[in-house]
């Protein structure tokens, strides 16, 4: 499975944005999907994860209420709609896959769980 990851940009204090991943491969309705980010001089964070049917969704306390994760399978498509950014949300966003689809979403949330990654999109929040 390749992810492509798109939709990163320039944006002010209290914008949005909506990032993109898209997936090739017939498997990935099968996959939990996640979102993460990593700013400059710090580790990869967890933002949002999604569970394979889209029924199930988590989020990182800071980007809960402001963050959406929602995927479309028909068109192997996860998206994070954001709102009301910060510039504390500078970073670069990676969107990555799991096969551990039997796992709660609610415990998705390290890296280490996700078995592939796409390549990141850079996301500048200006104050």
């Amino acid at each position: 499975v390749q992810l492509q990851a798109s939709g990163g940009g320039l944006v002010q204090a209290g914008g949005c944005l909506t990032l993109s991943c898209g997936a090739s491969g017939r498997t990935f309705s099968s996959y939990a999907m996640g979102w993460f980010r990593q700013a400059p001089g710090k580790e990869r964070e967890f933002v949002a994860a999604i569970s394979w049917s889209g029924g199930s969704t988590y989020y990182l306390d800071s980007v809960r209420g402001r963050f959406t994760i929602s995927r479309d399978n028909a068109k192997n498509t996860v998206y994070l709609l954001m709102n009301s950014l910060k510039p504390e949300d500078t970073a670069v966003y990676y969107c990555a896959g799991s096969q551990r689809s039997q796992i709660s979403i609610a415990r998705m949330t390290a890296p280490a769980l996700y078995d592939y990654w796409g390549q990141g999109t850079h996301v500048t929040v200006s104050s």
